[in-house]
């Protein structure tokens, strides 16, 4: 399918690994030129140069923390007008909720809420004079079914999803859409650190932590970063505009809910 995108230019944050990785990687199959950013400027580089060889587009790399306003403002400058933003930041370490103190939260909703906010505050209005624009929110599935030792991701996200609700219905008759992903498990970092931390709790091995994570899918395994990455390049194509306000689930059927 033809996403009508190539040439449009996309700003994917936390691109160098993982899921936005894989959003940035489907994006410029679809040949869309890009910004993307990362804390960490060795992965960066290799994400950005490996994208440039496979698929030859153009792709300026910002190494900077983007949660931070310093990393934000260098991000948002290289940016530019850009046509789509694919927001993304890594989740809060997992804990109890007697664990967790006022700057523990505090932390949590400037990664994952108000960063994606800001984000979107600074660059839908340019979508919206130029009357098209397209911004998918990597969130959790646990904001449909929250996560007991993921409280802190559970309480940012939702704030999110709440803005998102509200705004995306305020902009799309200007041509912009913004909707959210919900990933389950995927095969990457996050993953092994969630099933490293499991194991460890539990007082058994990593691989018996990750088989009993895996038999709570139905799937009967974990996402890949490319299948994430196809469904955000989607969003974020010509045939999603009538696609609003949407909390899309990506979790292999993990969470068992009607709607």
């Amino acid at each position: 399918m033809d996403l009508g995108i190539k040439g449009r230019r996309g700003l994917v944050c936390a691109a160098s690994r993982g899921l936005g990785l894989g959003c940035a990687r489907a994006l410029a199959e679809a040949g869309v030129d890009l910004v993307i950013n990362a804390r960490g400027k060795e992965a960066l580089m290799a994400a950005a140069e490996a994208i440039r060889s496979d698929f030859g587009v153009s792709v300026t790399v910002v190494a900077a923390d983007v949660t931070m306003s310093e990393g934000r403002a260098e991000v948002l400058e290289a940016a530019g007008d850009v046509d789509i933003l694919v927001t993304n930041a890594g989740g809060p370490p997992p804990g109890m909720w007697h664990d967790w103190q006022r700057e523990d939260f505090i932390a949590a909703l400037d990664a994952n809420m108000l960063t994606p906010i800001a984000l979107m505050t600074a660059l839908v209005p340019g979508m919206m004079e130029r009357g098209w624009g397209r911004v998918v929110n990597i969130t959790s599935q646990s904001v449909k079914a929250p996560i007991a030792v993921l409280g802190l991701s559970n309480s940012a996200r939702a704030g999110l999803t709440g803005y998102v609700a509200g705004t995306a219905r305020q902009v799309a008759g200007k041509g912009v859409t913004i909707n959210n992903l919900l990933p389950g498990i995927h095969a990457t970092d996050r993953a092994d650190a969630l099933d490293k931390a499991a194991a460890e709790s539990q007082g058994i091995t990593l691989d018996e932590a990750r088989a009993r994570h895996v038999a709570t899918i139905p799937a009967g395994r974990y996402g890949t970063p490319d299948e994430f990455g196809a469904a955000c390049a989607f969003l974020c194509s010509r045939h999603a505009g009538y696609i609003v306000g949407q909390n899309i689930l990506l979790d292999g059927g993990a969470i068992n809910v009607t709607i």
